[in-house]
């Protein structure tokens, strides 16, 4: 039998909080965390704006020898892994740590090392590159560097499928506590990608928001007038367990992992298919997967960038899945406040979906101002919802056509 995978520990950094509750309380305040940019001078770009982590210190949190090791993607991964792993009471020891796992999703992985050791060679000669920069870069660089602080040597790896990294990482790290191939897995994912050479390849994609006089009304998915989305960046760990290991060990089952879909629209690189066909067969995989029926789904945290084309493709998506009961659901993209993670977006909106199952309450699309006739779903407009979900759902796409879904369920012991 395939065994039942539960959460015990959530962790999060992200542009409007640097741990999971103050995130939380800033969804659902409708906070943005949009702002002029101030890790690079963007004076020369389209958009001047991100969605930057705040006030975090690193070398606080690691000390310094150890911070200097680590690009900020690893920094941001390891901060929301410890506060995932305080959570859960999980202990790391000789007795179990060969059957704890770590999956770290990445879009893109260093890139900020990347970009600082190049000029250092292009300034300074290439003997002056750091002898740190290749394990600093390697997209694997959170899951190995995790693994060394915390002692786990199960399975471990990096994952990259764009924008869908989270959701993949934590979708594959639940199969193999499924299939008994760890008692534990810690997965999500981290992004730190807000830097000169990524906004400008993203700029000329004409795929970020211009909205420089207005930040944080920028990100407004689903909205007629929305213009592209907010670059951004953070990291999202759960902690995922076998239900008997879990169990044994006395941990607080927060919420369970109950499905997971994963497919390829094979249409374009960068664009989703405007009929959604292989996102909504993400989404019909994802309920297979945890035997629920179209009913059964009780919120829809929405991959929703606040692009013309992705908004629609995920509206038609949800409706050739759901019909008619597609009115029912509520629907909300949380990136209106977050902005897009990248690749750590369905990690963190995992957080957040298992933190709406925990307190009863739906987070808010803000910046709903302009219902979009292509768009007609319940978006849960510009305030949070009261509500018991019994089953929520997240989606995330990805360039390369790539589609995830996940399920995260109400516990019930039965």
């Amino acid at each position: 039998m395939r065994k039942r995978v539960v959460v015990t520990g959530l962790g999060c950094v992200s542009p409007v909080g640097n741990n999971v509750m103050d995130t939380w309380q800033a969804l659902l305040a409708g906070v943005s965390g949009a702002a002029p940019i101030t890790s690079f001078d963007a004076s020369a770009h389209k958009t001047k704006f991100a969605a930057e982590v705040k006030g975090f210190d690193p070398v606080a949190l690691f000390g310094t020898r150890d911070a200097r090791k680590m690009d900020r993607f690893t920094q941001l991964a390891t901060a929301a892994t410890l506060e995932a792993i305080a959570q859960s009471g999980l202990a790391i020891d000789e007795s179990n740590r060969d059957r704890v796992g770590i999956l770290i999703g990445t879009g893109i992985g260093g890139v900020i090392t990347l970009i600082e050791q190049y000029e250092v060679m292009r300034q300074r000669g290439p003997d002056r590159v750091s002898p740190f920069l290749i394990p600093m870069m390697i997209s694997d660089g959170a899951a190995g560097n995790i693994a060394i602080r915390i002692g786990a040597r199960g399975p471990n790896m990096s994952l990259a499928t764009a924008c869908a990294s989270g959701t993949n990482a934590l979708g594959e790290a639940a199969e193999m506590v499924r299939r008994g191939a760890a008692d534990v897995m810690i997965a999500g994912a981290s992004e730190a990608a807000v830097s000169a050479i990524a906004m400008a390849g993203m700029n000329v994609m004409t795929a970020l928001s211009t909205r420089n006089d207005a930040p944080q009304k920028a990100s407004r998915p689903f909205d007629k007038n929305r213009d592209g989305f907010v670059m951004a960046e953070g990291a999202g760990i759960l902690i995922l367990e076998s239900l008997e290991y879990a169990q044994a060990r006395g941990a607080n089952i927060l919420c369970e992992f109950t499905g997971y879909g994963t497919t390829d629209d094979a249409h374009h690189v960068s664009a989703p298919a405007e009929d959604g066909a292989g996102a909504a067969n993400s989404m019909r995989l994802a309920m297979e997967s945890a035997d629920l029926k179209k009913e059964d789904i009780d919120y829809i945290n929405a991959h929703g960038t606040s692009t013309s084309m992705n908004d629609k493709s995920e509206t038609n998506a949800i409706k050739t899945v759901f019909g008619e009961q597609a009115y029912k659901i509520p629907v909300s993209s949380t990136k209106s406040m977050t902005g897009h993670l990248l690749g750590a977006s369905g990690a963190v909106e995992a957080v957040i979906s298992s933190m709406a199952i925990i307190d009863n309450i739906l987070p808010p699309t803000i910046n709903y101002e302009t219902p979009d006739p292509v768009c007609d779903l319940d978006y849960v407009p510009n305030h949070p919802r009261k509500a018991e979900p019994r089953n929520v759902m997240s989606n995330s796409f990805g360039f390369g056509g790539h589609n995830a879904t996940l399920i995260l369920s109400r516990f019930n012991n039965k």
